[in-house]
């Protein structure tokens, strides 16, 4: 869902006759002569969610390892998109508009801070550990 409205985001915006971006400056940051530095951020974000895709559509071959690394570029995927909205967009300081990003921003700040205080959630992460450090430790013998 989010790349059906991400695509019709930048399609619209490619089209827009007041912009006349084209679509070089949806696939190459920093080319637009219009808000350069903000579509440039937004282009960034883009191509950063598309790599989380590829690599999610291509985790079989690639791996776990590279599949995690590569995801967290979601980290600074979805703060870059969100400064390309306050800097690009038309309605940025309207209270509604405002009103959402705090929020959106205060729950993936919430988000994160439980993801890093909570700990595995993996009910196998203690014994898993416990018969690593044993076959260490025979091995080390």
């Amino acid at each position: 869902m989010t790349l059906v409205f991400l695509g019709l985001h930048i399609v619209t915006a490619v089209v827009d006759p007041f912009t006349h971006l084209g679509w070089l400056a949806a696939l190459v940051p920093f080319s637009s002569y219009y808000r350069t530095f903000w579509l440039g951020l937004g282009t960034i974000a883009f191509e950063l969610l598309l790599a989380i895709v590829a690599t999610s559509l291509a985790r079989g071959l690639i791996g776990r390892v590279a599949w995690r690394m590569v995801h967290w570029l979601t980290y600074a995927s979805w703060p870059v998109a969100v400064i390309h909205g306050i800097g690009t967009g038309t309605d940025t300081w309207s209270a509604w508009l405002l009103v959402l990003t705090v929020a959106c921003v205060a729950a993936v700040v919430a988000a994160i801070g439980f993801r890093v205080t909570a700990g595995s959630r993996d009910p196998l992460d203690q014994p898993r550990t416990a018969f690593q450090a044993a076959v260490q430790r025979r091995e080390t013998r």
